[in-house]
């Protein structure tokens, strides 16, 4: 139960500094780019700790495109990628409620921020793509180097993708129980996840090649 515990309190955390940063920002200024880059530095920074906090008890996934990934190579059994999806999906819809609540907002409410269009789908495939290959390629050379590169690539990928890059299943479904700044619109939430688990197979499969070369 630690490893699903880790992912679950992990996840929820992540949640909490998505949305509570992109409400905090959006509270404090009425500029589109000041939020957004307050909402990066806390998420990249975030990442970094959270994985290092629980990175040697459960992997520190918190994204079930990560764990389908560890899934097919072998590192997690058919039943622990189900509970960990299951516990991360839990404790993303946790951490949005929370994050609405600790900001005096309804706890319960769905996003009308729509992120519709082919390019937004697109660049979740892009930025899924990125995230999944950092993590496979970094561990590679070493492993403690994982969370640094994957809380730069995502505070870059939140400037060079449209989509300003969820990369995760898990926290797209979170995020449309909040109508803030980071909240997306439930119809879009399918195609985002669709995209998403696409770019993760493509990191998948671009690796396998990188390793036999």
């Amino acid at each position: 139960m630690k490893t699903y515990l880790s992912e679950y309190i992990g996840t929820t955390f992540l949640l909490m500094i998505v949305v509570g940063s992109g409400i905090m920002g959006q509270s404090l200024s009425d500029n589109a780019s000041l939020t957004l880059l307050a909402n990066t530095i806390s998420t990249g920074a975030g990442l970094i700790v959270l994985i290092w906090m629980f990175g040697n008890i459960s992997g520190a996934h918190f994204n079930p495109a990560v764990s389908i990934v560890m899934f097919a190579n072998g590192e997690l059994n058919p039943t622990t990628f189900i509970f960990y999806s299951l516990f991360q999906i839990l404790g993303a819809i946790s951490g949005t409620l929370i994050a609405n609540y600790m900001f005096g907002l309804d706890l319960f409410q769905l996003s009308a921020n729509s992120r519709s269009g082919i390019n937004l789908y697109i660049s979740e495939v892009i930025a899924t793509f990125g995230l999944l290959l950092v993590i496979l390629r970094v561990r590679t050379f070493r492993s403690e180097l994982v969370a640094p590169a994957v809380g730069l690539y995502i505070t870059s990928a939140y400037w060079f993708t449209s989509s300003t890059s969820f990369a995760n299943p898990a926290v797209t479904i979170g995020r449309m129980f909040t109508d803030t700044f980071t909240g997306i619109e439930p119809s879009n939430v399918i195609f985002f996840i669709i995209a998403q688990f696409f770019g993760a197979f493509l990191a998948f499969r671009i690796n396998k090649l990188l390793e036999k070369t």
